[in-house]
């Protein structure tokens, strides 16, 4: 069984739906002591998994149970937020109806951000700190998304991953989530926002907190995309997350009093990592040449709570960090992490930012609210799938220019020995191109 799943996980194209796009054959592939279900969906505004987890319980609570089985796992722990109450009764119902009680149960989760960071997840759960550098496998854990939950259970009925749900939410009318075809014009789903013109504003690329501001709409949708927040670009989240690296450092020098308030409400830093942005900003505004002490850097998670929460003056020690990873990278040095498990700090219970504090902090109050799944289809004229939106190699095309493709065909295969995953055809048409990393189909 194992085996079959693990082959039809593959073979179905199935990936991080979060947003990291990492090979979900890949994790089931390892042997761990416990499987974690994320659904804690942190980021502000965004809807998709807790509407799933209402929607979908059986399918993601089977293809929850599937992985959990296949990695080994003596318990299977399906994490979503406590405020989600009428979803999790729902859960809990469905679990008991499915006989998979008890290797299944919920647990839920303080509504915190980040609580969906996956080593924050783990410690949640588990009380074990992912080593600086590592992995949850490095203590037992394997961790998927909820929507990665349900496209295992459809690759254990044979059906590849062909549509990706979507939240579109911000300052608009409409604030929805939507299911597209994979490959689907950005800008269509952006339109579902009930804007015909996007000239006065800004849209972010996933969560507020994370999220890129994006510089060109004209892309199409992928197998990781989870939402686009639409803002005005005066807004000063968009202000402050356009903010370039060598702006921030003149403006991180005029004003840091090294306070550690960025360290102390670091969620890596609380769980024990040796990441401390106001050493960051030290270093990046003194010009300080500390190799050892740049590396610490590259354990930052990139929450961005550093630079858009906890800082008095509104500063930015998370662009410091990106500056020393950039220096670091340039001259491939990389952190020497001990391997070993490192100890939570003492304050952690007590240095946790809720969720509804942190939007407003973000001047998103007025927009957070329900982003209902609604049933219209969208079905474009023609998509461009991309073949490179999961970590590793880009998968290799297995059709040409002229051939007729039905919806859920494969269209691209994971390259020999490489890590990868296989795509799919997300409508029945005709190939019209094939470049730059995407294959375009026209429907009919």
């Amino acid at each position: 069984m194992r085996v079959n799943l693990i082959e039809q996980v593959n073979n179905a194209g199935v990936i991080g739906a979060g947003g990291a796009g990492f090979p979900t054959h890949v994790k089931l592939s390892a042997t761990a002591e416990f499987i974690l279900l994320n659904g804690a969906e942190c980021e502000p505004l965004l809807r998709v998994d807790q509407q799933l987890m209402e929607i979908y319980p059986d399918e993601i609570i089977l293809g929850f149970q599937s992985a959990g089985k296949a990695v080994g796992a003596k318990k299977a722990y399906l994490c979503i937020k406590e405020k989600h109450g009428k979803v999790i009764s729902i859960l809990r119902e469905r679990i008991e109806a499915l006989n998979a009680s008890p290797f299944v149960e919920v647990t839920p989760l303080p509504d915190v951000y980040p609580a969906g960071d996956e080593q924050i997840l783990v410690y949640t759960v588990t009380g074990r700190s992912v080593p600086e550098a590592g992995i949850p496998l490095n203590v037992g854990c394997v961790v998927i998304n909820s929507e990665t939950a349900l496209n295992i259970f459809n690759a254990s009925k044979g059906l590849p991953v062909t549509e990706k749900f979507i939240t579109v939410a911000g300052d608009i009318p409409n604030r929805v989530t939507v299911k597209v075809p994979v490959g689907t014009p950005i800008m269509d789903v952006l339109k579902q926002s009930g804007l015909d013109s996007f000239d006065d504003y800004a849209v972010i690329d996933g969560g507020p907190m994370m999220g890129p501001v994006m510089t060109d709409l004209s892309g199409h949708v992928g197998k990781k995309h989870k939402g686009f927040v639409i803002l005005k670009k005066d807004h000063s989240l968009i202000r402050k997350k356009t903010t370039t690296i060598e702006q921030a450092r003149h403006i991180n020098i005029s004003a840091c009093a090294q306070c550690r308030m960025c360290t102390d409400l670091c969620p890596r830093y609380l769980i024990g990592h040796n990441v401390e942005p106001h050493k960051s900003m030290r270093i990046q505004n003194y010009g300080l040449n500390d190799v050892e002490g740049k590396s610490h850097a590259q354990l930052c998670c990139m929450c961005n709570l550093c630079e858009l929460f906890s800082c008095p003056a509104g500063l930015h020690p998370k662009l410091a960090n990106d500056a020393l990873r950039r220096d670091l990278a340039e001259q491939n040095i990389r952190y020497q992490a001990s391997g070993n498990e490192p100890a939570a700090r003492q304050n952690r219970e007590y240095r946790q930012v809720p969720s509804k504090r942190l939007t407003a902090r973000l001047g998103l109050s007025t927009y957070d609210k329900a982003a209902p799944l609604q049933e219209v289809v969208c079905a474009p004229e023609a998509v461009c799938i991309p073949i490179d939106s999961h970590v590793g190699a880009p998968a290799i095309p297995t059709v040409s220019v002229g051939d007729h493709v039905q919806a859920g065909q494969c269209i691209g295969v994971a390259a020999e020995g490489k890590l990868g995953a296989p795509v799919h055809s997300s409508i029945a048409g005709t190939v019209i191109g094939i470049e730059n990393n995407h294959i375009a189909i026209r429907r009919g």
